[in-house]
């Protein structure tokens, strides 16, 4: 998280993107998309620039499309996300309003209420911030699959405290959670003959890469959705 690498390209936030709805759900606003009679959910948990990100729910609407899951992307910053441009408030002091526990701790009513609705199995995901959100909660029953995307704040224990399948999608290009970090998760998890999991970097890749490019750039699109396809592989696997 530390260092402006957790920030860079930020999006162009939009309250009315997606093809899906925002509504409330566990007492936070979420986007939500697909069937909401869905016995599966994928909860999608955001990075720093939160769930108003036009990419983040083009691939929940993706998701949703793809393997009929019912979708969530929880506004975990009560409208409050990190805004690149107010120097008055840089990343270190966000954070500081905006921790990884409190989002551990709003995601607990979020997930009762989808069991409340009759969801029997859930599955999550989380890019940067969100990743050590989705490794608290792969540490008990909360979840039944979690995928990491480009992970921040996240620590070998948390590895070694993992329950449910995971896998982790990283880059070449990245500070906050480099290769050498990568292999050491990949070193636990081959400890773990019970977990069912797996660690990829993607090379060529700089953090963020899988929601944070620009449309127009193919590359960056090609490169995101090919962890997107990932994501979509291991939930269909371990959730469906």
């Amino acid at each position: 998280m530390s260092g402006p690498q957790c920030c860079e390209n930020p999006p162009t936030l939009s309250s009315s993107s997606g093809a899906g709805s925002v509504t409330e759900i566990g007492g936070l606003k979420a986007y939500v998309s697909g069937p909401s009679d869905s016995r599966q959910a994928i909860l999608l948990i955001s990075d720093v620039y939160g769930f108003e990100a036009p990419n983040l729910r083009k691939l929940a609407d993706k998701i949703a499309s793809a393997a009929g899951f019912h979708v969530v992307v929880p506004d975990f910053f009560y409208g409050d996300p990190y805004v690149p441009d107010n120097a008055e408030r840089p990343v270190s002091v966000w954070i500081q309003s905006h921790g990884t526990g409190k989002g551990f701790e709003d995601a607990k009513p979020i997930i009762a209420a989808l069991r409340n609705k009759g969801v029997s199995k859930i599955g999550a995901a989380g890019f940067c911030w969100g990743a050590k959100v989705v490794v608290e909660l792969a540490k008990s029953d909360y979840i039944q699959a979690a995928v990491l995307l480009h992970p921040s704040l996240v620590t070998v224990d948390d590895i070694k405290e993992i329950k449910a399948p995971i896998a982790i999608l990283g880059a070449e290009f990245d500070k906050i959670s480099p290769p050498e970090l990568l292999k050491k998760y990949e070193e636990v998890l081959s400890t773990k003959p019970e977990v069912n999991g797996y660690v990829k970097i993607f090379p060529g890749v700089p953090h963020g890469w899988t929601v944070r490019y620009k449309e127009e750039d193919e590359a960056a699109v090609k490169h995101a959705g090919e962890a997107h396809q990932d994501l979509l592989a291991w939930f269909t696997q371990h959730v469906k």
